[in-house]
């Protein structure tokens, strides 16, 4: 069996980045953090390599989070494991309508 990692940098990550291929609807993933901890999860959906997902619930309006920052806000309520990208995430990150 191949490994299919996922890493969660920050304590403060409600996301981790998934440096993975072949991500599709219920693969399990393992998550690690900065300390060595490993959580696994099954994923809800299909996640390209380099892409988030959630690693708990995450309600509508809530702050995304990942590698400690503030990177968008929950446009829908999110699962634990679930692909984290535009469709349920608007980004606060180069916005020029937020300045």
């Amino acid at each position: 069996m191949v490994l299919k990692l996922a890493l969660k940098v920050n304590n403060k990550d409600n996301v981790a980045t998934v440096f993975a291929n072949d991500i599709i609807n219920g693969t399990e993933v393992e998550i690690r953090d900065q300390v060595g901890k490993i959580e696994r999860m099954h994923v809800i959906g299909n996640v390209p390599y380099g892409h988030k997902i959630a690693v708990k619930d995450i309600h509508k309006g809530e702050h995304i989070i990942k590698y400690g920052e503030e990177i968008g806000v929950a446009t829908a309520e999110i699962l634990q494991g679930e692909y984290v990208h535009i469709h349920n995430l608007d980004s606060m990150r180069g916005r020029g309508d937020l300045d």
